[in-house]
């Protein structure tokens, strides 16, 4: 399997790390949407969110976990934060590897472009 995200987690990748757990890695996007954005994955293989929700709620909530911590690390947590999961083409998924983007540092304005 050729994934940028396992790529990432074996280190064959660089990445700018924020915080690494046993079962989770959170680093910054290269190409940030916010003065704040950060991808936070499960170090395990799935290829969405809907996924590895099925398949191993224990990690599901070790990325929630992770995404928590990395959002009050970052300052995120009084003026608040969005999490996004994109499952699927029609989402905009870009990596087959579940990922959470966590955005914030400015206002975000609308949830979706009209």
């Amino acid at each position: 399997m050729d994934c940028l995200f396992c790529r990432i987690v074996s280190g064959e990748i660089p990445a700018t790390l924020v915080r690494e757990t046993d079962t989770t890695l959170a680093f910054r996007d290269i190409m940030p949407k916010a003065v704040s954005h950060i991808l936070v994955i499960p170090k395990e293989h799935y290829a969405d969110v809907a996924t590895l929700a099925q398949a191993d709620a224990k990690l599901a909530s070790d990325v929630l976990e992770t995404v928590a911590i990395v959002a009050e690390h970052e300052g995120l947590v009084a003026d608040g934060f969005r999490v996004i999961f994109n499952t699927g083409e029609y989402a905009g998924q870009e990596v087959s590897h579940v990922h959470a983007h966590v955005l914030g540092g400015e206002p975000l304005g609308p949830m979706l472009a009209t």
